[in-house]
């Protein structure tokens, strides 16, 4: 992952808020000799392992499933805000025209292997941890239990849910860093003139890490 220095994120809280706020993954491993990726919900567990570990599962008919090579490392890609970045923005463009676009985001990258769980205790628990968590937020939370056993043991059948071990964790946060202090100031004016959620979102992480907001 090319992130350069001033654009680096190693804060392990700052990291894993990102994977719980923006659960929904890119998870991408290597397996029948070629890449295979899928958008997977994935809860982050912080006790197994240095790392912690991350839950989910895949269809069992997914090729991601089926093909698995464990001796090359998985990523799971976790988004967040991002936004389009204009040269209209900055000070130095008034100054010297010297600007171009680009575009301000935030991401977390997990690196490591997956290990199947396919025993049928272990793929109710897993089902149930994952439903628990987000059906929390819910006025009345729906449970795995308000389902007939015989439909959810059939569902079961048709899943393979896994762990992901992470082996470590990379953050970027392009957040104009590389930028003085009159063109980042421009980018958050602009930004929060813009009322759609994803600008919105973009420049409230960069008021958090410029202004302390």
């Amino acid at each position: 992952m090319y992130a350069p220095t001033h654009f680096r994120q190693q804060d392990p809280a700052e990291l894993r808020a990102l994977i719980e706020a923006a659960p929904l993954a890119a998870l991408v491993s290597f397996g029948n000799g070629q890449l295979q990726v899928s958008h997977i919900p994935l809860l982050f567990d912080p006790s197994p392992g240095p790392n912690g570990t991350l839950i989910g599962h895949f269809a069992a008919a997914n090729p991601q499933a089926q093909h698995y090579d464990a001796a090359i490392e998985a990523i799971a890609i976790f988004n967040g805000p991002d936004a389009y970045v204009s040269p209209n923005w900055y000070q130095t463009k008034r100054e010297t025209a010297k600007v171009v676009p680009t575009w301000n985001y935030v991401a977390v990258y997990a690196f490591g292997r997956l290990e199947f769980i396919d025993d049928p205790a272990g793929k109710r628990e897993i089902v149930a941890r994952l439903t628990d968590h987000h059906e929390a937020k819910q006025p009345k939370a729906w449970s795995v239990d308000d389902a007939p056993e015989d439909f959810v043991q059939a569902q079961l059948r048709a899943i393979r849910p896994f762990r992901f071990v992470i082996a470590r964790l990379e953050g970027k946060w392009k957040l104009s860093q590389n930028r003085s202090a009159q063109d980042r100031a421009g980018v958050i004016e602009a930004l929060s003139a813009d009322e759609r959620p994803k600008p919105q979102d973009a420049v409230a992480r960069m008021r958090r890490l410029y202004e302390g907001g």
